[in-house]
Parts: structure tokens; C-alpha cells; sequence
């Protein structure tokens, strides 16, 4: 038996529809890419471990489980294991147990980490500004936010993440 969303004619995009839908291909193709060859570059760190960085930056004592560590970072606790390998090899990260329940590993920012992270976030936020932001005025940065709010919100489980005046430090 046929399924009928098959044989029905697709709601395709609209014109505007298609135009924003290739703006957000493009950055995702060129912009994103781009950013993280920056970083390869100038600091040998990918975007996956500069987002580790800032997330461990960013909570009290620099220490987060790794579970909460992975969800935070929304990827997979071995995705994040084979990410943070680079980072624990240099120095980056240290893993330990956590001192409160020896059956949990926590990651813990070390000052190598920290300086890796303070070099690189001036250089980031250039990047991402030359590439995305100064091609916007002001009232267009308000207008992508509010945009793209939603869109994120659906797709994010931290609402803190995409609330950046919530955590301090530039992302």
C-alpha cells in the first residue's frame, strides 16, 4: 500500500523561504569551516575542543563530570571521550574521579588549558566577527538572533547556552 505523504505534492519552500534556507547552507559550508580552520591554525585546537575549553571555563572550579560535560557540549559521552583525548594528551584537561562518587570521572580545566583558551578567544571572536558579523549592522544581528532563537531553542536542551548575557565570557 501506498504511503499517501508519497503521492503528496511536497509543501515546497518559498522563494524567501529558499533564500534563507541557502544563506544558513552557505554558513554552515563556508562560514562554519572557515572558523575552524582559523582555529587549526592559529591555535591547533578544533572547534569540538574550543567549545570543551569554554564550556569548562565556564563553571565553578573549572570541573564538570563528563556526563554533564558531553551534554553540555551536546555530544556523545565517546564522542566527547575521542575529542578530549588531544586535550588530555597536552595538558589541556586533566580526568580524575570525582571525589564525591568514585564510579564518576570529571574533567577538570588545568592552567594549561586555561592559557590555551585565553590565547585562542581573542583570535575566535575576531574570526567569527570578520566572517558573520561585520556583514551585519546592528538591527540585522537582533533580527538573525530573534530569527534564529527559535530554531535553536528547538534543537538545544541548555537554554543558559543560548542566553550568552546568562554565562560570562565571550563564546
Amino acid at each position: 500500500m501506498e504511503n499517501e505523504t508519497e503521492s503528496e505534492e511536497p509543501n515546497w519552500l518559498n522563494a524567501e523561504e529558499a533564500s534563507a534556507w541557502r544563506a544558513i547552507l552557505t554558513l554552515v559550508q563556508r562560514a562554519f569551516p572557515e572558523i575552524e580552520r582559523d582555529m587549526r591554525v592559529n591555535h591547533d585546537l578544533l572547534g569540538v575542543h574550543y567549545h570543551i575549553l569554554v564550556t569548562l571555563s565556564e563553571v565553578p572550579d573549572n570541573t564538570m563530570r563528563l556526563t554533564d560535560l558531553a551534554d553540555d557540549a551536546d555530544l556523545s559521552p565517546s564522542r566527547l571521550t575521542h575529542r578530549m583525548k588531544r586535550l588530555v594528551d597536552r595538558g589541556d584537561i586533566d580526568i580524575n574521579q570525582d571525589p564525591n562518587d568514585r564510579r564518576v570521572k570529571q574533567a577538570t580545566l588545568t592552567a594549561n588549558g586555561v592559557n590555551r583558551l585565553k590565547a585562542a578567544a581573542p583570535d575566535h571572536v575576531r574570526t567569527v566577527r570578520r566572517v558573520i558579523f561585520d556583514h551585519l549592522s546592528p538591527a540585522q544581528t537582533a533580527a538573525l538572533a530573534e530569527a534564529l532563537g527559535p530554531v535553536a531553542a528547538a534543537l538545544c536542551d541548555h537554554p543558559e547556552y543560548l542566553n550568552p548575557q546568562a554565562t560570562p565570557g565571550d563564546r
